[in-house]
């Protein structure tokens, strides 16, 4: 039997090629094409079930074997289709907050069913595609390998967040000229970014959905790139930090043990030749499953004052300060410029309560009192936990927290992704929205839109944060403009941004104890606000510290942690950005760049016509000055065009109300 059967979908045409009887003597192929047409898929059904994508006509990712290997069955071997389909999909999401209040969601779908009780579904988006097995078996089943080959062809540069083990995403990048010079048997946690320097392609490999399975790392392998995923814990002992971490010790043959009738992850290829579709590519989230909370008004994403960062230590104060004095009297202090600030949160950190059991709270502290103290001041307080403290018993640590008034928790050191911390992230998910509980994962796995799922996780670190900073020199300004074009595509992001004490590249020092600083400039700190996806953004500086520059606090209680509506100015990779962003009836602008001094042009062009606006513009003062800057009111319209001056390792901000 040869036939062709041909699907007329909008102005998008979909071919699929059948050749052969049931048994595929034959190989068959199918293309699949983004709503735009520019991306395209190939997929080959022979004795293997091969995937190959291009990008106007620029293959990207080549011919690339998939398969998921079950105890007696290989999904994907002497592939035997049952039937393909294809759709396409138009419709929209408004996420509960982000950065675009509508997200529009039109895909084209393949869905090939194969004898064996398992199909394999395509989707291709304008912002990149993916795909997924899908099985329909009744028992309990054993996955004990997935292969996913990423064939990436010429020599292209690789920005490889490369890591030795399976317990860290809080890693620098390491840059590699191409693929070949990678060591084989190196890996890197996902998302990770290839670059084809001639002709401004990027290529980025990622997962999405991530539910009861092991989180994917992307390996050197012979000569290839290709998945990788840690094998399920056999054994574990509490080890690494203060004996309260779950550390493996043996792992089993196998990567995860699952029920049979289920998706699993989206393996998910971004291919781009603008690089300034990266900073608002939410194709991750796209994927995600929609939400399982039905009431959600007490999830509120905001701003957190938070000691931990700079010790605790308030210079000036006319109370004692210090990690050794946090009790009532200091985290009231907080309480109090959280709320003269309009800042909705206090974040307590580690030492509020026992590190083995959070019901031994500090005597020096009355964390109740404090709490209610908040609350009548409109300030929300989340609580810092050890992720296996938590877990020894979920439900009744869970209940004690919202007992002491908590909004949130901040859940840290889980330090794995394989099958079973995976499980974790939605156990604590799942049992904290129950109570009304928000959630910041730290020591935590990159997201893959768990937070879609369970919109009360506001925040996952899974960065090299401004945390480093205190200990070495890996948190600086040519590290921040890779982030957002590569971990930021993942999800949120909690880097604990704004350092009032800025240093330039020759004069900084890690500090610890202490009070810390930061590389770059205050106004490449204050982009971050803007740039840097945070729904719950803690302000990593002493009050006191603050409270030195009144105009700087004027910007940080006026930009918000979620926006409306995006808008990238002016972008590229590892070098600069220039973002606006819309909460309401207010415009919010951050540029930011590497150590390279750089002028960028600021186009108003994105506000309404006819009309005049003031803006509040703050810019570095020089290279040599990296805690200076300049503030200054200026009117603008929609026609205006305005230089900005970055020092090396600096930025600007500016924000503006349209009414």
């Amino acid at each position: 039997m040869n036939f062709k059967y041909i699907l007329l979908t909008g102005s998008l045409l979909f071919l699929a090629i059948f050749h052969g009887k049931a048994g595929n003597t034959t190989p068959k192929s199918y293309t699949l094409a983004s709503p735009n047409g520019q991306l395209r898929l190939r997929v080959v059904i022979d004795d293997s079930i091969t995937y190959s994508i291009s990008l106007k006509d620029q293959t990207v990712i080549a011919p690339s074997v998939i398969s998921m290997t079950l105890e007696n069955q290989v999904l994907g071997k002497s592939a035997n289709i049952r039937k393909a389909r294809q759709h396409t999909f138009r419709g929209r999401i408004k996420p509960l907050y982000g950065k675009e209040a509508v997200l529009d969601n039109t895909f084209n779908e393949l869905l090939i069913d194969f004898r064996g009780h398992y199909a394999v579904a395509f989707r291709a988006y304008n912002e990149g595609l993916a795909y997924r097995f899908i099985t329909h078996i009744a028992d309990t089943i054993k996955v004990l390998t997935e292969r996913a080959d990423f064939n990436l062809p010429g020599v292209p540069q690789v920005i490889f967040p490369e890591t030795d083990n399976f317990t860290s995403w809080e890693v620098p990048y390491k840059t590699y000229a191409e693929p070949a010079l990678i060591p084989d048997g190196k890996k890197a946690i996902t998302p990770t970014l290839f670059s084809y320097p001639e002709s401004g392609v990027k290529v980025v490999i990622a997962e999405s959905d991530l539910f009861d399975y092991p989180g994917m790392y992307v390996l050197k392998d012979n000569g290839k790139m290709t998945g990788l995923w840690s094998r399920y814990p056999l054994r574990t002992v509490m080890g690494s930090w203060g004996d309260f971490v779950s550390v493996v010790k043996d792992r089993s043959d196998f990567i995860a043990r699952t029920y049979g009738e289920r998706s699993f992850p989206w393996r998910v290829i971004i291919a781009s030749g603008d690089d300034k579709t990266l900073l608002n590519n939410q194709l991750i989230y796209k994927l995600a499953t929609p939400s399982k909370l039905s009431n959600t008004s007490w999830i509120k994403p905001g701003k957190a004052a938070w000691e931990w960062w700079h010790d605790a230590l308030l210079p000036g104060a006319a109370i004692p300060s210090g990690m050794a004095n946090r009790n009532t009297a200091l985290y009231n202090y907080y309480v109090d410029f959280a709320a003269e600030n309009h800042f909705e949160y206090l974040m307590i950190d580690a030492g509020w309560s026992d590190n083995y059991n959070l019901l031994k709270v500090n005597p020096k502290l009355d964390v109740r009192s404090v709490i209610r103290r908040a609350a009548s001041k409109q300030v929300g307080v989340f609580l810092w936990c050890v992720a296996s403290t938590l877990m020894k018993d979920l439900e009744g640590q869970l209940d004690f927290l919202k007992s002491l008034g908590a909004a949130g928790i901040k859940v840290d050191f889980i330090d794995r992704d394989d099958q079973q911390a995976i499980q974790w992230f939605e156990q604590i998910a799942r049992a904290a929205a129950k109570r009304n509980l928000m959630v910041n994962f730290h020591g935590c796995s990159k997201p893959t839109g768990l937070q879609r799922t369970y919109p009360n996780i506001v925040n996952y670190e899974a960065v090299r944060g401004a945390e480093c900073s205190k200990w070495d020199y890996s948190a600086n300004p040519d590290h921040h403009l890779l982030i957002p074009f590569i971990r930021m595509l993942a999800g949120p992001m909690d880097y604990t941004p704004g350092s009032m004490r800025n240093s330039s590249r020759k004069t900084f020092k890690p500090v610890d104890p202490g009070l810390p600083s930061t590389q770059g400039t205050k106004c490449h700190e204050l982009a971050m606000f803007v740039i840097f996806d945070q729904p719950l953004a803690m302000l990593c500086d002493s009050p006191v510290e603050y409270q030195k520059y009144p105009d700087v606090l004027k910007f940080l209680s006026a930009v918000p942690t979620v926006f409306d509506e995006t808008k990238v100015l002016d972008a590229r990779v590892g070098a600069y950005a220039l973002m606006a962003k819309r909460y309401r009836n207010k415009w919010f602008i951050g540029a930011m760049t590497n150590w390279d001094e750089r002028t960028l042009q600021l186009d108003f062009s994105f506000l309404p016509a006819g009309k005049t606006y003031v803006a509040n513009l703050y810019t570095d003062a020089g290279s040599a000055n990296a805690s200076g800057y300049h503030y200054q009111a200026m009117e603008v319209t929609s026609q205006t065009k305005i230089k900005l001056p970055l020092a090396k390792g600096g930025g600007a901000v500016a924000y503006l109300n349209l009414e």
